[in-house]
């Protein structure tokens, strides 16, 4: 009988990824980065913020005391204490208003101003917002509180 004799031998392929392949991950992570980045950027700002938007604190307190009490008469005599802006992302608090008058309820403002890191987040370019702003309506002892400024338009606060 004729043998043939065959081969057994397998042929191995190279393993790895093609250019295409590479290029499409390449494509994938350049996408998620310039998504990640904006919102990193807004998360830092927020951060960075929310220690203005505490300062104000104190202040809302001192008001809304004032409000229940009657001490003083006109709630936007209040001195601001230094320790309300000690914070390294405050400027200053402050106290105005006007108070109760026939028909009117008082209405006080407490405003923060932010420095300009505070709202940055310590990364360059960033918008920085404007005054943290606090509208307190007082009735019936109690005091209604509505925050405005440059941060609401800006999602910061």
């Amino acid at each position: 009988m004729n043998m043939i004799k065959m081969n057994n031998t397998a042929t191995t392929k190279q393993g790895g990824f093609t250019l295409i392949e590479l290029m499409i991950v390449v494509a994938i992570i350049g996408i998620l980065a310039m998504i990640a980045l904006p919102a990193y950027q807004t998360y830092t700002a927020k951060a960075g913020f929310s220690e203005v938007v505490s300062a104000a604190s104190p202040a809302k307190t001192a008001v809304e005391i004032c409000a229940q009490t009657g001490i003083p008469a006109d709630c936007s005599s209040i001195d601001s204490l230094t320790g309300w802006s000690a914070a390294d992302s405050v400027v200053s608090v402050e106290i105005t208003g006007t108070p109760a008058s026939e028909g009117v309820n008082a209405e006080y403002v407490v405003t923060v101003v932010p420095t300009d890191a505070a709202v940055t987040g310590g990364i360059a370019g960033v918008v920085t917002a404007d005054d943290y702003v606090m509208t307190g309506t007082v009735n019936a002892g109690a005091v209604t509180w509505v925050a405005s400024g440059g941060c609401k338009g800006k999602n910061l606060c």
